[in-house]
């Protein structure tokens, strides 16, 4: 088994032999959801991508501590410091308390990442639960003179930071590139400049969630959170943050920033970024009408889908691409992952079958298989290529059970590792069956296979017929080998 871990490098743009701060342990944090409507499939990429990958750290015998937040207060609808805050705007509407609507909406999106069977973080921390600590942080970050005060509101002044580091060092942006395609303050006034950004706002007389501050009533900016809730749960210095690539910039950039000026410019040691989800080569979004929630996929109630899609299909869908890759979504894509998945997992019924024999030599190419798959994992979390390999072994075990050729205890030891370890350890894909009714399922189409046999026994071919063409119409699929008849949903 391959011992290094390599990680691609958002912040030196380089795969990078991972080495942790303290060795044995690693702290990872990851940019979750802002909890104002029900979680989408660009919700789910991430969290699938980091539960892979949290995965394959415990699999390798690290202890990890994922941290990874609940957006509850400061993300207002422009990433520019205005418009309303997105939680305050739903409250507002629908006459709510706005922790009524965090609560429902982080709920929402627990039990979707439960039915996508992703790990919970070892912290989930609350942006509206830290708001001393954001205070705190301003403070600091004014006392270094790289914030200043207006009207009640604190903003972060880029341009003094940018003389003295670089801004921009993360996502690859110039400042002087950004100031001369930034459109002018408006609505802004209070800005020096129209790349400063917000860690403090005085709220509105009429925006509900508010606390006191030296400055003002108000509430924190988005981008400080994250700075706050990663040092005080992870250290001033860790290991990985993660996050998608619509939070390089201005979200991380910005968060980096603080960093620097808090605790200095090595405080994330690595960077880590998965790509966007696409509908039809199009961006998603609510403004574009491909806007496809996780309880939509799952129902099949879209105009964009012709079935409802097991969780665990949706899951299998985003380890088919690398998870820095772009991913498109389609329905045509969507039922061949599907299959696909359907394909790994039976293979894993049909090796049970296969006859052991103590005087067969264990089988290079099963070794082999296994090195490719975790070589390829650790290979910057290669998920795509992992699975190519699966489908290897999966070939394998169809081309041994057509031929009725028994295989080693060694061999059916190193199988069954791989999908126990890999496939539901590690991939985290399991049957793609409602647990409570299979078992009387299964017995119910056994019982009436035992009717058919009966029939085919007695010679009476048309009832036997009968039974399988009204099973097939059911959607069980029925085939005949030589010594027994198998079957699948």
């Amino acid at each position: 088994m391959p011992q290094d871990l390599f990680i691609y490098n958002t912040l030196t743009r380089n795969k990078e032999k991972f080495e942790p701060l303290v060795p044995g342990h690693v702290g990872l944090y990851v940019c979750g959801p802002t909890v104002y409507g029900d979680p989408h499939l660009g919700h789910a990429r991430p969290a699938v991508v980091y539960d892979v990958f949290v995965r394959l750290l415990r699999d390798m015998g690290y202890k990890v501590r994922y941290v990874r937040n609940i957006t509850d207060v400061g993300h207002l609808e422009s990433d520019s410091d205005t418009g309303e805050d997105k939680i305050n705007r739903k409250a507002r509407l629908e006459e709510l308390e706005p922790m009524e609507v965090v609560q429902y909406y982080t709920i929402r999106y627990h039990q979707a990442m439960a039915s996508l069977n992703t790990l919970p973080p070892s912290i989930e921390p609350r942006a509206s639960g830290h708001i001393t600590e954001q205070i705190a942080m301003i403070q600091q970050i004014l006392e270094a003179g790289m914030a200043y005060e207006v009207n009640g509101s604190v903003y972060f002044d880029v341009e003094r930071y940018n003389r003295e580091h670089r801004y921009g060092v993360l996502s690859g942006r110039v400042l002087e590139d950004l100031q001369t395609s930034t459109r002018d303050l408006e609505g802004q006034e209070d800005k020096r400049s129209p790349f400063d950004f917000a860690l403090w706002k005085k709220a509105a007389p009429e925006h509900i969630m508010r606390w006191p501050s030296p400055w003002s009533e108000g509430f924190p900016g988005w981008h400080l959170e994250c700075s706050v809730m990663s040092s005080k749960y992870l250290g001033q210095v860790f290991d990985i943050h993660g996050g998608g690539m619509d939070l390089l910039f201005p979200h991380h950039e910005c968060e980096l920033a603080q960093n620097t000026v808090t605790r200095g410019k090595d405080s994330v040691r690595y960077w880590m970024h998965n790509n966007l989800i696409t509908i039809n080569g199009q961006k998603m979004g609510k403004s574009l009408g491909n806007f496809i929630t996780l309880e939509e996929l799952f129902s099949g109630k879209h105009p964009l889908l012709t079935q409802p899609f097991h969780p665990m299909t949706i899951r299998f869908f985003i380890l088919q691409a690398h998870y820095r890759g772009p991913l498109d979504f389609s329905d045509n894509a969507l039922v061949a992952a599907s299959k696909g998945l359907k394909r790994l997992l039976k293979g894993h019924g049909i090796f049970k079958k296969i006859p052991v024999s103590d005087g067969v030599n264990a089988s290079e190419m099963l070794q082999q298989t296994e090195q490719k798959i975790y070589r390829s994992l650790c290979d910057d979390l290669n998920t795509p290529v992992a699975l190519a390999s699966l489908f290897d072994l999966v070939t394998w075990i169809h081309t041994a059970a057509d031929t009725n050729k028994p295989i080693s205890p060694q061999d059916r030891d190193l199988i069954e590792r791989i999908y126990e370890r890999v496939v539901k350890g590690i991939l985290g894909l399991k049957e793609d069956t409602d647990g409570d009714r299979l078992p009387l399922i299964e017995g119910l189409i056994d019982m009436i296979l035992e009717f058919r046999k009966q029939a085919r026994r007695d010679k009476n071919w048309t009832e036997s017929d009968r039974i399988r063409d009204k099973l097939s119409e059911l959607g069980v699929l029925i085939k005949d080998t030589k010594d027994s008849t198998e079957w699948e949903i």
